[in-house]
C-alpha cells in the first residue's frame, strides 16, 4: 500500500511539474509604462530559448520593430527592452522557436 501511494504521489508531482513547464508568460508587468525609452517586462517565463520583440501598435495594427531582447528557457528576471521614443503605444511579442507564444499590449503614459 505504501509503495502504491508513494508512486501515485510521485506521478502527480511529476505531472504538475510538466504542466508548469509549459508556461510562456510575459504578462507579469505593468501594462502602462512611464518611461518612453524602455519597456520594463519584469519576469518573463519561456518553455525554450526565445526573444521578446516590441513593435509599435496603433488601432490594432502591428507596426515596425522598435526593440528586442533574448530570453532563455525558464524564468527570466528583470527583463527590459530599450526602445526609441514613439508617439504611439506598443505591443510585446514573446516568441519561442520562431512561434508567437504570448503577446501583451503596452500603453505609454
Amino acid at each position: 500500500m505504501f509503495k502504491t501511494a508513494t508512486l501515485a504521489i510521485a506521478a502527480i508531482a511529476a505531472s504538475a511539474t510538466i504542466a508548469s513547464a509549459n508556461i510562456n508568460d510575459l504578462s507579469n508587468f505593468a501594462m502602462e509604462q512611464d518611461r518612453g525609452n524602455q519597456v520594463e517586462l519584469g519576469l518573463v517565463r519561456a518553455t525554450g530559448d526565445g526573444v521578446v520583440e516590441v513593435y509599435t501598435y496603433h488601432k490594432d495594427e502591428i507596426g515596425e520593430l522598435i526593440g528586442s531582447t533574448n530570453v532563455h528557457a525558464g524564468a527570466n528576471l528583470d527583463v527590459d527592452v530599450q526602445i526609441p521614443r514613439t508617439g504611439v503605444d506598443a505591443i510585446a511579442i514573446l516568441k519561442v522557436n520562431g512561434q508567437t507564444v504570448d503577446t501583451q499590449e503596452i500603453d505609454f503614459n
